[in-house]
C-alpha cells in the first residue's frame, strides 16, 4: 500500500516517511501541492497525507482536486492548530482525518494503519463482518469502521468513528470531553477539548443529511456528552 506525504518541512517529510516505511508501506514524499498533483494526475496513491499551507499549491486545493477524481482515496490532514477543524474536515472536502501540528508520528500511523483497514474491508469480497455494536437502528461495524443507520451507510471519519462508539459502548453514561478526547486521539496531546464539539457538530451534520437525525446524542451542559439508544 503506497501512502503519498506532502509537506514542505524537510524534517516533517523525513520524520513521517522513515515511520511509514518501517511500518510496511511504500512511500512518496513532495515538498508541495504541484509536485504531488503532477505525479498523482497520472496514479494516484492508497493514502495521501497532506500538509495545509504550502507554496504553489496548498492542501486544500489539492485535497480538492483529489476528490475531483476519487471520492474514496483517504485524505489526512497536517494542520497547524485545531481551530482548522471545521475548515480542514468541510463536506466541499471530504477529508477522512486530521492530525495537530506538532503531532506524535505514533498517532498518524494510527490513523494510516485504521484507515487502510477500512480501505481493505471496502476492497474485500470475502471480508468477515467482525466486532458489530448495535443500537436501534444505529450499527457501528469496528473493522471496517462503518457506521449504517437505518440501512443506509454514514461516511464518519476515523476520528468521527473513535468518538461515536465510545458513546455507544458507554450507552446510558455521561461521558466527559477529556474522555471523548481520549478515544479521538489517544496518543495526541496537542488537540484541545473544543475539538469535540466540532467532531460532535459535524457527526449529527452527517447523520441529518442522511435523511433523519440521530437524536441519540445528547449535551449534559457542564459535563460532556450522553448516547441514549432510541
Amino acid at each position: 500500500m503506497t501512502v503519498g506525504v506532502v509537506d514542505d518541512e524537510q524534517g516533517v517529510r523525513e520524520a513521517v516517511s522513515a515511520a511509514l516505511e518501517e511500518n510496511g508501506y511504500a512511500v512518496q514524499v513532495f515538498r508541495d501541492g504541484q509536485e504531488a498533483w503532477e505525479a498523482w494526475s497520472r496514479s494516484m496513491p492508497d493514502i495521501a497525507i497532506l500538509d495545509i499551507i504550502m507554496p504553489r499549491l496548498d492542501g486544500l486545493d489539492l485535497c480538492r482536486k483529489i476528490r475531483a477524481q476519487s471520492h474514496e482515496l483517504p485524505v489526512v490532514f497536517l494542520t497547524s492548530k485545531d481551530e482548522e477543524i471545521d475548515r480542514v474536515l468541510g463536506l466541499e472536502l471530504g477529508a477522512d482525518d486530521y492530525v495537530c501540528k506538532p503531532f506524535s508520528v505514533r498517532e498518524l500511523i494510527a490513523r494510516v494503519h485504521a484507515l487502510e483497514r477500512r480501505l481493505r474491508f471496502s476492497n474485500s469480497s470475502d471480508a468477515t463482518p467482525g466486532e458489530t455494536l448495535r443500537a436501534g437502528e444505529l450499527e457501528l461495524n469496528v473493522d471496517a469502521l462503518r457506521v449504517t443507520w437505518l440501512g443506509q451507510a454514514v461516511p464518519l471519519t476515523v476520528t468521527e468513528f473513535a468518538i461515536l462508539e465510545r458513546l455507544v459502548r458507554n450507552a446510558g453514561s455521561v461521558l466527559s470531553r477529556e474522555q471523548l478526547l481520549d478515544a479521538a486521539y489517544p496518543d495526541d496531546v496537542y488537540v484541545t477539548e473544543r475539538s469535540i464539539d466540532s467532531h460532535i457538530r459535524r457527526i449529527r451534520k452527517k447523520f441529518e443529511d442522511s435523511g433523519r437525525a440521530l437524536e441519540s446524542i445528547s449535551s449534559v451542559y457542564g459535563a460532556g456528552y450522553r448516547f441514549t439508544p432510541s
